[in-house]
């Protein structure tokens, strides 16, 4: 595969791009031991939202310092995780420019996060949906016959805390907890950590989907038949139950995005 090039901005576009989606520069100046994460973020999520597409090359370290009011130092260990993270690429006398796309690592939790509030996000949420029909069905029939009674407590706990939540956040991060926890009691060891990246993803999802006191009720009756499949220890009950859930989201995730 030929190497894509970054593509040169034209005089004086290198300012103007940064200014455009930049802080004031008469900012307070960031500082902190985390500085250079905040720094991270806010360039990653401007990249993942389009203000600079694959190929830009972005302003350089002299020109980040002014625009944020950080040091030099901050910048370089910002690029660096940047760079780990697959979003830029960095040559001597180039600079650092945006990656394409297919380059970005989509299971980073930072990533998955900038992405979901990105103007993409229904269609990045889609694809996240998608992910789920594949693993989860399956994941949940093997944590029928594999969970520990340990980890059925924990499931049904999570499935309690999504009925008695009074806060919108308090029951998506029940849900979410619901559902790493199946996957945990999977027994597979390589569905945990994907889980684990994917938990960012999960949350914005499921915000999305949340919303009026009928979806929240059937929802909770779908997430509780997985539960009760799983607790008899039913593989085929439990992969309908998930199906049956999951076409559910998909529904709702259709009607947001008619009425966006």
């Amino acid at each position: 595969m030929a190497e894509q090039r970054p593509e040169k901005l034209s005089a004086g576009s290198g300012t103007a791009e940064a200014a455009r989606a930049t802080r004031r520069l008469d900012a307070p100046r960031m500082s902190g031991p985390s500085v250079h994460m905040s720094l991270a973020e806010d360039i990653g999520l401007r990249i993942v939202r389009g203000d600079y597409p694959p190929g830009t090359i972005l302003p350089n370290e002299a020109q980040w310092t002014e625009i944020f009011n950080v040091s030099r130092t901050a910048v370089r260990e910002a690029i660096k995780i940047l760079m780990a993270k697959g979003l830029l690429a960095s040559r001597p006398k180039i600079g650092s420019w945006v990656e394409p796309k297919e380059r970005w690592n989509l299971l980073d939790r930072d990533v998955l996060s900038w992405y979901a509030h990105s103007p993409d996000r229904i269609q990045f949420l889609k694809t996240v949906q998608e992910f789920r029909h594949i693993i989860e069905p399956e994941a949940t029939a093997l944590a029928t016959i594999r969970r520990s009674e340990e980890q059925m407590a924990e499931i049904t706990e999570a499935l309690r805390d999504m009925g008695q939540a009074t806060t919108l956040q308090a029951r998506t991060q029940a849900d979410t907890r619901f559902h790493l926890a199946i996957l945990r009691a999977s027994g597979n060891d390589l569905l945990i950590p994907l889980g684990t990246l994917i938990e960012s993803a999960l949350n914005h999802l499921f915000l999305l989907v949340t919303r009026n006191d009928s979806t929240l009720v059937h929802a909770l009756r779908l997430h509780e038949n997985i539960e009760k499949s799983i607790r008899l220890q039913r593989p085929n009950a439990a992969r309908n139950a998930v199906r049956r859930l999951l076409a559910n989201t998909d529904a709702l995730i259709a009607h947001s995005e008619r009425n966006m």
